[in-house]
């Protein structure tokens, strides 16, 4: 299989990228040029032609689309450029597949489980055949995302599969977001560059799987998902980030002075957040290999080993 990655250089497309050469497949990386690791084709999302270069340079049998601006916080800020780049992106790529008919590659479409939202109690844990309800600029891109691509297979035949991926964490995670910037902080109290941690709200509940579980999960999906379907991807428990950085701290072995700051909370923030990964796990036999402290210890040593040459 011939596998062309969109953001294919950026935290999760690394580990998609490793997946799919340890199975025998040839990887093409799609991304911007002087982003770090390798990239073998130009792909700027706002760029139609760069996008259609792409598909039509790497002529894949698969597209793993993942390039994606991917933090909440920055379309809080900035909701024009996250549309730009997550909803017409999508629309940009699926329209350089049109015109390809029964060639068109499979598309494996990385959305998120922010668009659910907040829901009600009796919802828990959450079933792809909940309709969203986005609470964010970040969320209403995905969903609009979803819903270009699975128009795109009914009119044009562009084979899709959507995966939904609940929180995920793991080496090589951008420490803007919460569990490696915990990671970050403690590592710097760790070393004595740094006397406390600051926290947003630490009562949110979040379901969390390792990035190279979700990796081997969209892989899975992408030789045995079936085409027009909704996956998501999580672990189907929730987890207090109160009891993450617990952990973590436990993990450092070091006491820890943690203060709340007001402007690590977010206006939108969804309370509780877990899936039901039984479809996921029915289509493709899939099932998660690393426990949550092993992704923490990960992530740790990682900001620690980056925190002693900063």
């Amino acid at each position: 299989m011939r596998a062309l990655v969109t953001g294919g250089s950026g935290f999760v497309g690394r580990h998609v990228c490793a997946a799919l050469r340890e199975r025998g497949h040839e990887v093409v990386v799609a991304g911007r040029a002087g982003e770090d690791g390798q990239v073998d084709v130009a792909f700027e999302l706002a760029d139609a032609g760069s996008v259609r270069a792409a598909v039509e340079g790497a002529a894949p049998d698969v597209i793993f689309h993942l390039a994606a601006q991917a933090f909440v916080p920055a379309s809080i800020r900035d909701p024009m450029a996250t549309y730009d780049d997550n909803a017409l992106g999508t629309a940009r790529l699926y329209e350089a597949l049109r015109g390809l008919g029964s060639r068109a590659p499979r598309v494996v479409l990385a959305s998120s489980a922010e668009v659910y939202g907040a829901r009600d109690p009796l919802d828990y844990p959450l079933q792809e055949v909940l309709a969203p309800q986005p609470a964010t600029p970040y969320a209403a891109s995905k969903a609009a995302a979803e819903a270009i691509a699975l128009a795109s297979r009914r009119t044009y035949g562009v084979p899709t599969i959507v995966t939904r991926a609940f929180n995920h964490i793991g080496p090589g995670q951008n420490a803007q977001f919460a569990v490696p910037a915990f990671a970050t902080q403690i590592a710097r109290v760790a070393l004595g560059t740094a006397a406390i941690v600051k926290v947003g709200n630490l009562e949110a509940q979040r379901d969390f799987l390792d990035v190279r579980d979700v990796a081997t999960a969209y892989v899975a999906l992408a030789d045995r998902g079936v085409d027009g379907e909704i996956y998501n991807v999580c672990s189907g428990r929730p987890v207090a980030l109160k009891d993450v950085l617990r952990r973590l701290i436990t993990i450092a072995g070091v006491p820890v002075d943690v203060r709340e700051e007001a402007a690590r909370m977010r206006p939108s923030d969804v309370p509780v957040s877990y899936g039901d990964p039984s479809k996921l796990r029915g289509a493709a036999g899939w099932t998660p290999r690393f426990v949550l402290d092993r992704s923490l210890h990960d992530v740790y040593e990682e900001a620690l080993a980056r925190e002693r040459v900063a």
